[in-house]
Parts: C-alpha cells; structure tokens; sequence
C-alpha cells in the first residue's frame, strides 16, 4: 500500500530526467531469465499489469524491460506478456463478496502488518469494518488474475510487475546472487513468493537473514508490485483465498503458509515521475487515531478540457443527475434556473473569457438563445438529455434539429454507460464512483442579488480560500451569487418544538474519542464534563497520549440532519491556538457549515463553508480551507455565555448572533449550497496551524469552552419548496490576504 503523495512538478520532472539518463549506461544481464538447458530454477515468464487507459506506462516499462539481457543476451521483453488489469471505473457501485474477494477488512487487519505504537485505538475502532475503494478491488483482481495464468500455466517460475516500476541499476547481478542463495536456502522445498519490491512497514516488520541477499519475512511489507511466483505459490494462494482487505495487506497474513523470501533491498521501485491511481480505503481510520497528522492540501487537480458545455432537455430529464456529473468532472455548473443573473448573462452573450461558470444546463433562459450560442461559442459541446420512455421525444427531437451540426449529443442519464458517453463527448476521466442519481429540480426562478442591509454592520473579511472548481474567486468582486426565488426560514414551520431541545446524554450526543489530522490532541470521553442534561464542559489538557500531547473533547450528534435551524449557547475559550467550534460536517463528500472562535482572538466569529459535490459515499474530499470569512462581534465571546445560529436551507445560508442575521450566503457565493445530511458537532480543540489560530502556550492549559443548550428544527416541505419571493442576498466581503 503507497502512501506517499504525488510529488511536486519540478521533481517528477527531475525524475524523468534521471529515468531517460539511465539509457546511457549498458544494459544489464540476469542468467535465471530463460536459460536453457540449465539445471537450477529459472524464470520463464514476466506478466507486466497494465490498465487499457494507460498506455504510457506500458511504452515505458516495455523500454525497462528492454535494458535488461538474459545469458544469451536476448532482452527480456520476448519473455513479457501484458495482462490486461482490472478497471476500477468498470465495476459495479457495490462488490458483493464472491470466492475471490471480500471487500471488507478491519483497523485491526491493517495495525497487524503495520503496528502503531504510540496509538491507542479503541475495540469499536479496531472492529469497525473498512470498505475497500473500488481501486483497491480492481488491483486485487487484477493479481488474482494473474495468479491463475500462473497456476494453469507450464513455466515453474514467474515475475510478476506492476506497470509503474523502473528496475535499479544493479538489479541483475542482486537478483541473480539472491536467486542462488535462496536455492541453496530452500535445499529443494518450493519456493513459493519471493519479494523484489516492497517498501518494509517503519513498525513490526520482524525477519529472519538468512543470507547476504535475502531474509525471511514474518509480516510488514507493502506494496505487491514486483514479486516472483512459482507455479505451485500461485496455486496455494488461490486455495486460500478469499482475499479480505487490500491485497498488499492480506498476503502478509499469508506468510505463515507459504515459502516466502525477499531481497534484503528492493531491486524494483517505484516510479516517482506519475500519479498514484490508487485510492486508499484505510486512510481515515489511520488519521482518527492519530497515526498520520498530514495528509496535505487534497486540491482538485483536473481542469476540463472542453468549454463551454450547455444541456438542455424536457423535464424529468435528468437534468440535476447531468448538472452534478458535470461538477464532479471539475466544471463550475450553472443549473436548473429559469434565467441567469445579469452579471454573467451579459459575459456570456459578449463571449468574455470572465465567466464564472464553464457549463449550463437546464437555463431557461439560454435555450430560447441557442443559435446565438451556437454563433458565439462554434466549439461548444451541447447536450440533450432524454427521459427513459417515449413521453418527450418531440422535444427531444425539436432540440436536436436546432443544433444540427454543433458538437452534440442525446444523453439518457439513467443509462448504465452514461458516463462513458458524456466522457467521450468532453475527452475526460470518469471518476471512480456511480453516474449521480437525484431529484430533479427544475428551472427555479431567479431573483437579481442585490447588497442587503444586514442588521449587522460590523466588518466582514474573508480569509483565503480554496481554490477548486466550486469556490467562486476572488476576481469575480462583482459577483453576488445566484439568489432562487424560494421561501425563506422565517416564517417557515419548524417541527415540533419540544422535540427541538437536544439534551447532552448519550441518546442524543456521543462523545468523540479520535482526532482528525489538523488536530494537535486526541478527543476523549474523559475530557467531557456533563453537568445536567443541558450544559457541559470540554477541557484541553496537556499530556502525553502517544501520537499526541495534548487531549480535547467532542459531542456528535448520532443523527444527521437536511435542512434546519442549528442553535447552540456557549462560552468559547480565549487560550490561543485552541478553536470552539459549532458546525455541521460530512465526509465523502466532504460539506460542511462552521461557526467558529479562534481564542487568539475571541472577538471575531470565523464562518466557513465547505462544498463538495457527489452523492453519498463519493471521495470528493478536496480542499483544506473552504471560504471562511471573519466577522466582528462587537463582544469577547469567552467572557459570557452567547447563543449562535445557523439556518441552512437549499438556497441559502443563515449567521446568526443572538438572533442578529451576521452573514448569509445564496448559491454560488461563492460556493454551492451543501446538499447532502450531516452531523452536528460541538467541539474545543488545539490546532496546528499556529499561523492561523495561534501558537499553542502549555503554561495556558487547561482550557475550557462551556457548552449550554443546543436546539434543532428541521424545515417541513412546504419551506423547501420554490415560492413566490425571496430575500436579497448579502454583501461580497472584504478579502485580505490572512491565510487561513
């Protein structure tokens, strides 16, 4: 299992450059490739694992495998068959489990090949199942694959590789030198793996040297990307299949049953000039237990090749389903609205490059405009969507004679290969998850955002924010927003209110005890003192827990909440470097609405929302910022107890002070609203980003924030629905360059 991230540009460019150097020197000879008439072991096949989509690996490890002689000096690449790997975009959303593979392992599983002494895991986190990413499953499969070509086959021993490897420069004298010990090691048992590529776990990796080449390993080494397998090795690990977890992690509990070697170095590493594909399951379990602090800004890195993209087609057309497939490809998506505001209508009839957005659809508006469009942008790509049945095919058909001859095409989103021709006709990737399914929402009327008259006038600044494909920036300074016409909170009929208290006991609250990799503490049950069923206490101390020095508490709702009212009263704390946070929050993909109090400055109100599209359980987890902004209070928030609000509706946010509107947010300003449940949360806590909360001062500690109430009211349906008018929406705030 890689781990590593992706290096910078400048050294996967240095890299390359180091790669194409090592033409120069001569090419290296191995004598156990394909030797004939010789009466010691050999290997006789090399299978390379190689994705259809990725043609420049092949090119590129076909040239390695070229440098490399057998004793007759014949390169190994007459030897080499490519196996067609596994795509992970080709399987289905949900693996059932089969013979080969169950596609559920545990922290436990994971923390026996690679223990981590410093945590302290609890039982449910060790038991609680993982679900394998579906490239973990793709990569399993393509092995397994492998390995029964092997088993079925005639040659006794096999190389297996993975595509992105280069071999070292001394591979063929190691390899042959480690070859000859292992015989004499084995004294005629079968030699089952024998390891050539690895990376050894840092923990509870014990081996036995058995030689100036070799050693036995017990456990703890990853990666599966260049191995030897013999013939009766390749049939013993299908007998003990099924394969429970990623497959680098559970061919170490394997060990035990078969005969396995490695070279006491790896001889086949790899490259570090490309992207990993991979996607790895077990990367959150790691970081609530504290076993990894960083795993870096996850920006979205994909730009779409082909703008600009308008959709149109009859209702119930799957026009959402298109709209959230399009923001999950990287495009900034303008949908489902009877007519754009003004400030990007008028850009789009003049053709400025200054759009904010790069698609449309289902822009009433636009599709009484298409010949203008079909005029202003000849290289667009258009799209028609088309229901299941019959029912509009003459709308269908009326919108496909209007664009003849434009670059289009008729998209039933319901299709199992839908995503495959809206790729197509965009030149992009698919992502690794379902085409999204959703509610279609229709062409919601627009009312033309203005600058409200907030009935608070403190200073509003905005922090640095992320810079992804659904966070509008900064150079849009006249933008305000796309402000649909629908009901608002007030007025709105919220549920019963004596269901609106949440009590602080465990039916309604848990108390966390893990951490996330920003957090310089681990949460404990111990650091939450409940007083009553309505009022707590959370402490930040001080002391050694192994991968952390310091100890936080947390409440978590066990229920998620669409849409509401989220009121807490509570006392922040002033240390700096300590943050009181209120917010709601989701992962996969990650949303999140936040208030926030930095105790360096416990005057200010921090806001932030994070938005990333997708439906439920889709990785779209990138950005580590989101578009915070800092209000005035115009009070210290740790002197005394201050209530707070958030009012979270589909078409805008609400800030609340003591029931004093502070900041609100429409659609697209400068992100979308967040669509999917979450959990509510109320913690304290230290943070590592000294620069932005303050550098933590021990001597300061305990700290403590004080928590009094919360209440919750969720929105009936009649709230959610378009109504007839809206409110204005609110002021673009003042930007600075504060990092946050």
């Amino acid at each position: 299992m890689n781990l590593n991230r992706p290096s910078m540009a400048a050294l996967r460019l240095a890299f390359r450059l180091g790669y194409g150097l090592r033409r120069l020197l001569p090419a290296q000879k191995s004598t156990i490739f394909g030797q004939r008439n010789s009466s010691g072991p050999t290997i006789d096949r090399i299978y390379v694992i190689n994705l259809d989509r990725a043609p420049d690996r092949w090119s590129r490890i076909k040239s390695e495998l070229r440098r490399l002689k057998d004793n007759f000096g014949i390169d190994l690449l007459t030897m080499t068959e490519r196996h067609r790997a596994v795509d992970a975009r080709s399987l289905p959303l949900k693996s059932p489990h089969n013979n080969d593979i169950d596609p559920f392992y545990t922290l436990a599983d994971q923390l026996f090949v690679e223990p981590q002494p410093l945590t302290l895991p609890t039982r449910f986190e060790l038991e609680a199942p993982i679900q394998m990413s579906k490239a973990e499953i793709a990569v399993a499969m393509s092995h397994i694959e492998v390995w029964r070509r092997i088993a079925q086959g005639t040659e006794a021993h096999a190389l297996v590789l993975e595509d992105d490897v280069w071999f070292h420069p001394s591979f063929g004298r190691y390899i042959d030198e480690a070859w000859k010990e292992i015989a004499n090691q084995s004294r005629g048992d079968e030699i089952d793996v024998v390891y050539v590529s690895y990376l050894e776990a840092k923990h509870g990796a014990p081996k036995h040297l058995l030689s100036r080449h070799v050693f036995a390993p017990e456990r703890g080494l990853w990666y599966l990307s260049g191995y030897i397998l013999s013939r009766q090795g390749a049939k013993k690990l299908l007998e003990l299949l099924p394969c429970r977890g990623p497959i680098d992690l559970w061919i170490n509990y394997q060990f035990s049953k078969l005969n396995v070697f490695a070279t006491r170095r790896a001889i086949v590493l790899q490259r570090k000039d490309s992207f990993s594909t991979n996607s790895y399951s077990i990367l959150p379990s790691l970081s609530k237990i504290g076993a990894i602090n960083s795993e870096g800004a996850a920006l979205f890195h994909a730009h779409p090749p082909q703008l600009p993209v308008f959709a149109f087609g009859p209702a119930n057309s799957g026009q959402s389903c298109l709209a959230m497939a399009l923001s999950m490809l990287g495009y900034r998506c303008c949908s489902d609205l009877a007519q754009l505001p003004s400030y990007e209508l008028t850009r789009l009839r003049e053709g400025r490059p200054d759009r904010v957005f790069g698609a449309y659809v289902n822009v009433g508006q636009l599709e009484e405009m298409v010949e203008e469009l079909r005029q202003r942008f000849p290289d667009a790509k258009f799209v028609v969507t088309t229901p299941p049945d019959d029912k509009a095919n003459d709308i269908v058909q009326n919108l496909m004679t209007r664009l003849a001859g434009a670059d289009v095409i008729a998209l039933d989103t319901s299709d199992r290969s839908a995503w495959r021709v809206l790729c197509e006709h965009l030149r992009c990737v698919p992502p690794l998850c379902p085409f999204p399914t959703m509610v279609e929402l229709g062409q919601r009327p627009v009312m033309e955002a203005t600058n409200s008259q907030l009935a608070n006038t403190r200073k509003h600044v905005a922090l640095n924010w992320d810079r992804s494909p659904w966070v509008v920036e900064s150079d849009h300074g006249d933008w305000k927003g796309v402000r649909t016409s629908s009901r608002t909170l007030e007025g709105g009929v919220r549920s019963d209110p004596s269901d609106s208290v949440q009590h602080l006991e465990p039916s309604h609250w848990e108390t966390r005890s893990d951490t996330f990799t920003g957090n310089l503490a681990l949460f404990r049950p111990s650091n939450v003192e409940l007083q009553g069923l309505d009022r707590a206490k959370l402490y930040i101390r001080h002391e050694d827990l192994g991968v952390r020095q310091y100890s936080a508490g947390a409440l978590t709702s066990p229920h998620d909440y669409l849409f509401g009212r989220f009121e807490a009263t509570f006392r922040a704390s002033d240390v700096p470097g300590v943050i009181t946070g209120f917010f709601l929050h989701r992962n996969s993909p990650h949303q999140e609405i936040d208030i926030e109090i930095l105790g360096r400055n416990p005057e200010q109100l921090l806001i932030n929302v994070f938005y990333n599209p997708g439906g439920p359980g889709d990785k779209f987890d990138f950005g580590y910022r989101g578009s915070p902004v800092q209000i005035d209070l115009g009070f210290d928030a740790s002197k005394e107890m201050h209530r707070y609000a958030i009012e979270w509706s589909p078409s805008e946010i609400r800030w609340f002070v003591e029931d004093l509107l502070v900041h609100r947010r429409n659609i697209w300003n400068p992100t979308p609203i967040p669509n999917l449940p979450m959990k509510l949360h109320f913690n304290a806590w230290p943070s590592r980003a000294f620069r932005f909360a303050g550098r933590l001062n021990n001597r300061r500690l305990p700290a403590m924030a004080e928590l009094n109430g919360v209440r919750t009211s969720t929105l009936e349906e009649s709230v959610l629905e378009p109504g007839p008018q809206g409110d204005p929406c609110s002021d673009q705030p003042e930007r600075s360059g504060v990092s946050a």
